[in-house]
């Protein structure tokens, strides 16, 4: 078996989004303008929030966390997929294959954690506010993001042990645009149906976990400000939207794909690509748009490069 997965299969030939030459020249100019709008926007929120004192806080930190790693999300697959738009024959080496399933499970698992830490960070700020620069200090904000690193690298790695010593021997044609789990367990030539649950269940675990979390901590945010003041319900609405919508984006494609029972090409396309292309490209939008110290912050940097282009 072994010798048959070094020596038989070397690469995946993938299939893609769509066979169609105008829709795939259409694709490729969307997908080129999505990512270049993708890494401008995340490194720009990078950018700004390290270069602005007034935006050293916790809940800044941790939005430069989590723009780095959308940027990092979306190039894991963005690239690939874009050039393979131009190409007859989309093939993806077997390293990698498993390089890009664990990049993306790292990633994408290490923001399911920062997600949560970042609604705790909202829970001190909105209900315990006397308390929040003692709790949420530097040490506790680099503690947490340091966690939810660690927490993506063992959910990766313990992905990609459980399909690395899998035996291909054919066929070799995935109906992807990239390399996921389910798509390498239907080209395993095993029985992968009780290895696909416990990956299905380490992925649903983590995610469905998390997303609990962060509902169960978002309402509960609301009701006790609301106990306190409606002029209160209102501003804690107000802040916690843009956390909000970006959980609903990020985790209802995530635990779609890995808990629904019946996979329908299709659709796992769609939601792969809107939660590896999509995704990270709103993020950046939706806190910045809604932030009022971000648009000071941005204008502040734009005023201070016309005077110095002035000058």
């Amino acid at each position: 078996m072994e010798e048959a997965n070094q020596s038989v299969v070397h690469e995946f030939i993938l299939q893609g989004l769509c066979n169609s030459k105008e829709l795939q020249i259409f694709l490729f100019l969307s997908f080129s303008i999505l990512y270049m709008m993708t890494m401008v926007g995340n490194l720009f929120v990078v950018l700004l929030i390290i270069t602005d004192p007034h935006l050293h806080s916790p809940m800044y930190f941790l939005l430069a966390n989590l723009s780095f790693v959308d940027f990092c999300l979306s190039s894991v697959t963005t690239p690939k997929l874009t050039t393979d738009l131009l190409k007859d024959k989309k093939t993806i080496s077997f390293g990698g294959c498993m390089s890009q399933i664990l990049c993306v499970h790292f990633f994408a698992g290490g923001e399911m954690v920062l997600l949560v830490t970042m609604a705790y960070d909202r829970y001190v700020a909105i209900c315990k506010p006397l308390h929040y620069s003692s709790v949420m200090d530097r040490q506790k904000c680099i503690l947490l993001v340091l966690i939810s690193w660690i927490i993506g690298f063992v959910h990766a790695m313990s992905q990609l042990f459980m399909i690395l010593e899998m035996p291909f021997c054919g066929p070799r044609v995935g109906d992807s645009f990239f390399c996921d789990i389910p798509l390498v367990l239907k080209l395993a030539c095993m029985d992968t149906n009780t290895l696909g649950m416990l990956i299905n269940a380490d992925s649903g675990i983590l995610a469905t976990t998390c997303f609990i979390v962060l509902l169960v901590s978002y309402t509960y945010i609301l009701l006790t400000v609301h106990l306190h003041s409606e002029s209160g319900a209102s501003m804690a609405l107000s802040t916690c939207t843009s956390h909000i919508i970006v959980v609903v984006l990020f985790f209802g494609p995530c635990i779609f794909i890995y808990l629904w029972p019946v996979s329908i090409t299709w659709v796992d396309k769609f939601l792969a690509v809107f939660y590896t292309v999509i995704t990270p490209l709103l993020n950046p939008a939706i806190y910045t748009l809604r932030n009022k110290d971000i648009k000071k912050a941005t204008k502040k940097l734009l005023n201070q490069h016309v005077k110095s282009m002035g000058q």
